[in-house]
C-alpha cells in the first residue's frame, strides 16, 4: 500500500505562487497593516488629550544688608531686609477627563502658580483655574474653558495586572523641544500597591510601579493600558541621573476618580490646609481661597482659620491675612509655615499683610 504524499510542498508552491500574482499595492498594504497593533492604536486614542501645563510663579528673593552675620535682630526695625520678585516659568503634563473641561495633573505642577495655561497638542492655549489641590495625594484639578475637547478614556486601576503593557504620555522637556505633542514611552506595569518614602519624608501609598520611561516633564500625564484607557497619573520617579532609570510611579486612577469627585463638592478650600501650633490653620493660595478672602496676593500663605484662646488669637491673627515673613524668614508655602511652628517657642514675631496694609504681629510669653 503506497503512502499518500505530504500535501505541505503543494501548500508552499500555493502561498508562492500567490505571491507572485499579487499587486505590489496589495503587499505594501499588508505590511503597513502590520504596523498597527494596541500600543499603536492606544497612543492614536489617547495623545490627543495629554496637555502640556505651563505655570508662572512669582519667586520672592530677599537681600540681607548685614549678610547673616547675626545684627538683623538688632537693627531689623532700622534696616528691614528687601524683597525682590521674579516670576518663573515651569512645565509639567496633564490630561484632560471631562467635555467639561476638567484636566488633572499634580499637585506639585501647579502648587503656589500665579496663573496656569493648559496647552493642547493641536496648539490650543486655555487659561486654567485651580479647582483643587491635594497634597497628600500630589493630585490637582483645574479647569478650562474651550469647545469641542479630546477626552482620554478613564479606566480601573483595580483589574491591573503586573506585567501587563503600560504607556506613559507626556511632555518632558517641553521647553527645549517647544512642541505640544505628547510623546509616548512604553513598559509594563513592574509592581502594583506600593506605599514609598520620599526625600520630603511624605509617604505615597498604593503607587503603580512601571519601567515606562518618565522623565522631567512628565508629571501629571496619564498612564495608560494597552486599550486606550488611563489607569494613573505619572507622579515621580527614581533616579540619581535626574532622567529615566526604569522606576517609576504612578497614583492609581480609582483614587484619582473620588479626588476630582472631592474637588468638584468641596471646592479648592479643603485641600492644602494646614494646622500649626500656634492655633492658625494656614493654606497656599489658590484661586479660591483669592475669591473668599478678596486676596491682591497671588501667591502665598493665607489664615483660613483662626482657633479660640490660641496663640493666633492672642497676636491678632485673623482669617484672610497673608503671611509674609516668620521669626525673620520669609514664608512661601503653607507646609513650610507649619514645621516652622509645630511648637510655640518663647517668641512669636510674625509679618502680614492684611488688605494690603503690612502689620507685625508680635508676641512674647510670659515666663
Amino acid at each position: 500500500m503506497t503512502k499518500p504524499k505530504p500535501a505541505f510542498p503543494l501548500l508552499v508552491l500555493l502561498a508562492c505562487a500567490g505571491m507572485l500574482c499579487a499587486q505590489p499595492e496589495d503587499v505594501q498594504a499588508g505590511i503597513s497593516y502590520s504596523r498597527q497593533n494596541a500600543i499603536t492604536r492606544a497612543a492614536r486614542a489617547v495623545s490627543p488629550a495629554v496637555a502640556s501645563v505651563i505655570v508662572t510663579q512669582v519667586q520672592v528673593y530677599t537681600y540681607d544688608p548685614f549678610g547673616g552675620f547675626g545684627m538683623d535682630e538688632f537693627f531689623r526695625d532700622f534696616f528691614p531686609r528687601r524683597q525682590f520678585r521674579q516670576e518663573v516659568k515651569s512645565m509639567g503634563s496633564g490630561v484632560v477627563v471631562s467635555k467639561d473641561g476638567e484636566v488633572i495633573t499634580n499637585a506639585h505642577v501647579v502648587r503656589n502658580a500665579s496663573e496656569i495655561k493648559v496647552v493642547l497638542p493641536d496648539n490650543r492655549e486655555l487659561e486654567a483655574v485651580l479647582v483643587g489641590i491635594d497634597n497628600t495625594l500630589d493630585l490637582a484639578l483645574l479647569k478650562v474653558e474651550g469647545k469641542d475637547l479630546p477626552v482620554a478614556r478613564l479606566g480601573t486601576s483595580d483589574d491591573l495586572m503586573t506585567g501587563e503593557w503600560a504607556i506613559a504620555f507626556g511632555n518632558p522637556f517641553g521647553f527645549l523641544l517647544q512642541d505640544a505633542q505628547p510623546t509616548v514611552t512604553v513598559g509594563v506595569i513592574s509592581a502594583l500597591h506600593r506605599d514609598v518614602e520620599s526625600g520630603r519624608n511624605v509617604v505615597f501609598n498604593d503607587m503603580i510601579q512601571t519601567d515606562a520611561a518618565i522623565n522631567p516633564g512628565n508629571s501629571g500625564g496619564p498612564l495608560c493600558n494597552a486599550d486606550g484607557e488611563v489607569i494613573g497619573i505619572n507622579t515621580f520617579i527614581f533616579t540619581h541621573s535626574g532622567g529615566s532609570e526604569g522606576i517609576g510611579f504612578a497614583r492609581p486612577i480609582d483614587a484619582v476618580r473620588q479626588f476630582i469627585s472631592d474637588a468638584k463638592g468641596t471646592g479648592a478650600e479643603r485641600y492644602s490646609r494646614f494646622r500649626t501650633g500656634l492655633g492658625a490653620v494656614v493654606a497656599d493660595i489658590n484661586s479660591h481661597l483669592r475669591v473668599k478672602h478678596s486676596l491682591a496676593h497671588r501667591q502665598g500663605v493665607v489664615v483660613v482659620e483662626v482657633e479660640k484662646d490660641s496663640a493666633a488669637e492672642a497676636i491678632g491673627m485673623q482669617p484672610g491675612d497673608v503671611i509674609l515673613m516668620a521669626q525673620g524668614k520669609v514664608v512661601r508655602t503653607a507646609a513650610g509655615f507649619q514645621h516652622q511652628y509645630k511648637r510655640v517657642g518663647s517668641v512669636v514675631d510674625i509679618f502680614i499683610d492684611r488688605a494690603g496694609e503690612q502689620t507685625r504681629l508680635y508676641y512674647r510669653l510670659s515666663r
